[in-house]
């Protein structure tokens, strides 16, 4: 296991990596330590060829509250140059997020807001408690989400419903996260994080070339032609015909027929 100062990360041996933010005192609110730490645990699930697929949690009864609030206040009396490069560090999570050929699952056990709601749809799927809440909580303080929360809610909920949250501030319940497609599913009880476990390993357990291109392949389409979207699955399916994992599943398939 990874030594960290504020979070933890550990290798489960079906192939899953836990990432838990681990403030619980702050409600694991994130400052510069923690953001270090988390973009060297994510390069470090990267590269471990074992971890197929990453869980992200928050330890105690909050997923993340955001940002720090005592590094908030120095920011508010730093010069412009600084506040900048305090926001480029912040970038680094939604960059590493997005490199990441790895499905990425937050388990979603508490609070998670501003910030931390921002966080949490960076991932690619959301499992949330049900006594999850969620709030885009920047407009309380005059400020704006500065971390990608503009680019990634619109993707997930629409435009009228990411400016609404955006726009007032308001605190949305775990039913209402599903209702609007904030969340996959809600989890009733303490187990949004082991259901989360689950269907990492689920995931984990299928072909991984297949896992990978799908994620790929799924994002770019959001910015690519219909044309250039077709063009990338040929090149990708050219691939996957060569993969042991098609071809002995196809073994398989064509076994059982007979």
């Amino acid at each position: 296991m990874e030594k960290y100062q504020c979070l933890t990360l550990e290798f489960c041996p079906d192939g899953v990596a836990l990432l838990t933010l681990n403030r619980p005192q702050k409600l694991n609110s994130f400052n510069s330590v923690m953001i270090t730490e988390w973009d060297h645990a994510l390069d470090v699930v990267a590269k471990d060829a074992g971890a197929k697929a990453l869980v992200l949690t928050g330890a105690g009864r909050a997923f993340c509250a955001g940002g720090d609030a005592d590094e908030m206040a120095e920011m508010a009396a730093a010069d412009n140059i600084t506040r900048r490069n305090y926001l480029r560090a912040i970038h680094r999570i939604p960059l590493a997020l997005e490199r990441l050929d790895k499905p990425v699952i937050a388990a979603i056990n508490g609070t998670a807001r501003g910030a931390g709601l921002d966080m949490a749809i960076m991932c690619d799927l959301r499992l949330a408690a049900a006594s999850a809440t969620f709030a885009e909580s920047y407009i309380n303080m005059g400020l704006i989400s500065g971390d990608g929360g503009m680019y990634f809610l619109p993707r997930l909920i629409g435009t009228t419903r990411a400016l609404e949250m955006l726009w007032t501030g308001r605190v949305v319940d775990a039913a209402e996260a599903e209702r609007i497609g904030l969340v996959n599913r809600v989890v009733a009880g303490d187990d949004v994080l082991a259901e989360a476990l689950k269907l990492a390993a689920g995931i984990a357990a299928q072909p991984q070339e297949a896992i990978r291109f799908t994620k790929r392949a799924v994002y770019q389409s959001m910015t690519n032609t219909l044309a250039s979207h077709l063009e990338a699955v040929a090149s990708h399916m050219a691939v996957l015909y060569d993969t042991p994992e098609f071809n002995a599943r196809l073994k398989a398939f064509n076994e059982r027929k007979k």
